[in-house]
């Protein structure tokens, strides 16, 4: 259906795509020629012409644009012309996925003019009043060339909004200088991460979302080559198909915001054996022209359009890529049509994408201790922990970053981006060719935090069927023969055709004086060969991973943490007669593995965290009886407490899985206060009697889940899911409530707290019933659009879908729409029942406060 009620105008470059396929003859194959590969071509428009088709299926609009039947085989030779091959590959990666489309499998060249530049095309129709212009400069022609500008983007007194596309951003573009000079308030650039850094823009991707997100703030704040873009109102980094920066600048001041996907990292969505899609950032753009162009006919403010556009953008552009070309050419329609359809069948819905405001401070120590999770306050921390006990990091990290090798999942940013660097430094080693030396990776962390299976996993989801894994413990062998032994067994593994990954624990322990055992190793880490006698063995391709046994660090180890300047120069001394810097050089990475203790009071929020992720994870492995039928964990609040906010344990994670094993539980169906052991064994662990303070006090808000969640329903009883009007109220009582009812209430009661912190304020336990506070009516506002994103990302995980009337049956649900398209009543509802809130917590002894900031630098002196 046509949306008459704007007019939208697009241009740009212009390119045909020539795609050519193969399949086997179908039926009989008498002649000789029915035996080999069928050759087929097909030509469809790409650049502006492809754009432009996918706009209109995005926004419904009249779309004026060049027009070329790019079908035709007899296009002119001007024409610039992309070839390219074609294969079918699986929908999804997973091997049990039985349906396939086609996607490109190489890029074969372009065919360009004999002479001069490639052709351009005249708008047809070109409205000088179109509201909104969608620039494609692909950096062939058209950003030089006025005659095929829009005219509203030309003419004097226009002020359309213009999406300026561009993959070779330059100062000293005529379009650019136009789009400077009379249209920069509206404009919008778009230009993917990868396309700044093939411009020298050093920008991280795929180690943390945090780190990238920094690098890019730094960039435009210090890079002089970016100046310009810096000037920009608007400005978009789409950052592979997973997430997107958005940069605005008022002339005032600057601010940046993240937008990505918790479970995926920059590139992770395309897998390389998945084929490639041109488009992609059409598709994007597309998506975000929707999100514009219904904002402009509300005359809603551009940047509340634009983000939602980058949620539109993004989860476009994954369903284009996933739909590919078709499973049958050229029958499929292409591009399809339900890229701009939502469907109870998608696998991506854009109230999955979170966003997050990025710290704008050249100060390194608030750089580098920003963490998205941490975010949020200490007590916030504590009940995301609560929840991963209680019901898995599936559930309970549904809006936090979180990174899963094989059967490690981490959230710490330094973790994850130590891991990646270690995956891409292993993924690279084993696709190089003529490398004849091991790839040696140190990694660190004290006794029991776990650095041989954190590297383990991580191999195992590169060549689980290539690597093979060894163990030497150095503080074990006796003599320099055992270590030439050692060597022996990986070499025999080599031989074999496996790629060894070979773990040397403890490897700074002492040998004929301290770090003694470092010399033996820079020949075999250097040249690939370990001396015996006379004689030298070649090792082949291994991975050495020296693992600390003194240092929790690698600045420790290198003695970087010491103060004292005398110290450390008689410490630098024996580091290098001991060959200490000769074998950090010969290092390629590393990474330090953090355990369930505190590293830092100030620094380091994350432990409990990481207590929880491992308490979980040993539940499931050793007491899997202790988990019912919904995956929920039967394990008394005290007890959890106590094992979440114990001060310190003695030995780290081993001493959390003693704990565990000493506690009564074989044929317990609950783990109650009751099964722990007698404090004497406690005491081997922790400190006994802060342990037996967190059994009775200092309860979670999670706690009280329940008790929130029936007062949320006396105090208001409006229920979105309610059958006859999902506008009314049901005032039965909670006993007589239906269970999806009272499920919906308990997940509302359980992301207060979230909510809370999109207004900067935090939920805090206390003794006595507090005075409620009362909020604004922006804050309100605020508080029911967050809530209402909330409740429909989680109706649609169910599969449920919009629906103009109620049906249970179907799953549909007239309430599933975004925000501002909700009636005023239903609006007004909402937020009167968020007026209880403060009286609600009150009541369960919890008070609202200001949220504190946790940015390390900001609590120095």
């Amino acid at each position: 259906m046509k949306n008459t009620k704007i007019s939208i105008v697009v241009s740009g470059d212009i390119c045909v795509n020539v795609h050519q396929w193969q399949t086997k003859h179908q039926g009989p194959q008498g002649l000789n020629w029915q035996h080999f590969p069928q050759l087929h071509q097909d030509i469809k428009g790409g650049t502006a012409l492809l754009l432009a088709k996918l706009v209109a299926l995005s926004t419904g609009a009249a779309i004026h644009s060049p027009e070329l039947q790019a079908e035709d085989k007899n296009l002119p030779p001007e024409i610039l012309r992309s070839t390219l091959e074609l294969g079918l590959f699986p929908v999804q990666p997973q091997a049990d996925q039985p349906d396939s489309v086609y996607r490109i499998t190489r890029f074969l060249g372009f065919t360009g003019p004999a002479a001069g530049p490639p052709a351009l095309l005249p708008i047809t129709g070109d409205d000088v009043q179109a509201r909104l212009v969608i620039l494609d400069d692909n950096n062939d022609g058209f950003n030089a060339r006025e005659e095929y500008w829009p005219l509203a983007l030309k003419t004097p007194g226009t002020s359309p909004v213009v999406i300026y596309k561009t993959n070779n951003p330059a100062s000293s573009s005529p379009i650019w200088q136009q789009i400077e000079k009379t249209h920069l308030q509206n404009t919008i650039v778009v230009i993917y991460g990868d396309d700044l850094r093939a411009k020298g823009v050093n920008i991280s991707q795929g180690l943390s979302w945090e780190k990238t997100a920094l690098e890019f703030v730094w960039q435009i704040n210090n890079n002089p080559t970016l100046a310009y873009l810096a000037n920009a109102r608007h400005l978009i980094v789409p950052l592979g198909l997973e997430g997107a920066v958005y940069y605005r600048n008022d002339g005032l001041a600057a601010e940046s915001r993240l937008f990505f996907m918790t479970n995926e990292f920059e590139g992770s969505f395309i897998k390389e054996s998945q084929g490639k899609m041109y488009g992609l950032s059409s598709c994007f753009v597309a998506g975000l022209a929707h999100s514009i162009a219904a904002g402009i006919l509300i005359q809603e403010d551009l940047t509340k359009s634009i983000e939602e556009g980058i949620r539109e953008g993004i989860v476009a552009a994954q369903k284009y890529y996933n739909l590919g070309f078709g499973a049958s050419l050229p029958e499929t329609a292409f591009p399809d049509p339900c890229i701009f359809i939502e469907s109870e069948n998608d696998f991506i819905y854009k109230e999955q994408i979170q966003d997050v405001p990025i710290r704008n401070s050249n100060n390194p120590k608030c750089r580098a201790c920003w963490y998205i999770i941490k975010d949020k306050s200490s007590s916030g921390l504590s009940e995301i922990a609560y929840d991963i006990v209680k019901n898995g990091e599936k559930s309970a990290l549904k809006f936090i970053p979180i990174a899963r090798f094989g059967n490690l999942i981490t959230v710490d940013r330094t973790e994850i981006e130590g891991y990646r660097s270690i995956k891409n430094l292993i993924l690279e080693y084993i696709s190089a060719k003529n490398i004849t030396r091991p790839l040696s990776i140190a990694v660190f962390g004290t006794p029991g935090s776990g650095k041989s299976f954190g590297v383990t996993e991580v191999a195992a989801t590169i060549a689980p069927g290539l690597i093979q894994k060894l163990n030497f413990n150095l503080s074990q062998l006796q003599s320099l023969a055992d270590l030439i032994a050692a060597f022996h067994k990986v070499r025999d593994l080599v031989l074999e055709g496996k790629l060894p990954l070979v773990f040397f624990d403890e490897f700074d322990s002492a040998f004929n004086g301290s770090l003694g055992w470092l010399k033996y190793f820079l020949a075999p880490m250097q040249d690939g060969v370990f001396r015996e006698g006379d004689s030298l063995h070649p090792l082949g391709k291994a991975i050495f991973v020296f693992a600390g046994g003194t240092s929790s660090t690698f600045t420790e180890f290198c003695g970087e943490t010491l103060q004292d300047e005398a110290e450390y120069k008689q410490f630098f001394r024996h580091f290098q007669s001991a060959k200490g810097p000769d074998f950090v050089s010969r290092l390629r990475g590393y990474v330090n593995i953090l355990g369930p203790n505190q590293t830092d009071e100030q620094g380091d929020h994350l432990f409990v965290i990481r207590r929880a992720m491992l308490l979980r994870s040993l539940l499931e492995r050793k007491t899997p009886h202790l988990l019912n039928e919904h995956r929920q964990a039967q394990i008394d609040d005290g007890v959890l407490r106590a094992l979440l906010k114990a001060p310190r344990y003695k030995h780290e994670s081993r001493s959390m899985e003693a704990i565990l094993e000493m506690s009564r539980l074989s044929t317990a169906k609950k783990w109650e206060q009751s099964h722990l052991p007698p404090k004497e064994q406690l005491k081997l662990h922790v400190d006994e009697e802060q342990f037996a303070r967190h059994l009775m006090h200092d309860a979670f808000f999670s706690e009280k889940i329940e008790q929130l969640a029936m007062n949320l329903h006396q105090k208001s009883g409006y229920l979105r899911e309610e059958n006859d009007n999902p506008a009314a109220s049901c005032r039965c009582p909670w006993a007589d409530l239906r269970e999806e009812h009272k499920a919906s209430a308990r997940s509302l009661a359980k992301h207060i707290p979230n909510a809370l912190r999109k207004i900067n304020y935090d939920v805090v336990s206390v003794n006595e019933k507090p005075a409620p506070i009362e909020f604004s009516a922006k804050e309100l506002r605020i508080l029911a659009e967050y809530d209402h994103k909330r409740w429909s990302l989680e109706k649609k995980e169910a599969g449920w879908k919009h629906g103009r009337l109620y049906n249970e049956q179907k799953k549909l649900h007239p309430l599933l729409i975004p925000w501002d398209i909700l009636t005023a009543e239903v609006q007004t509802k909402i937020m009167e029942n968020i007026k209880h809130w403060p009286e609600i917590l009150a009541d369960a002894s919890f008070t609202i406060e200001r949220l504190k900031s946790l940015c390390y630098c900001e609590t120095q002196i």
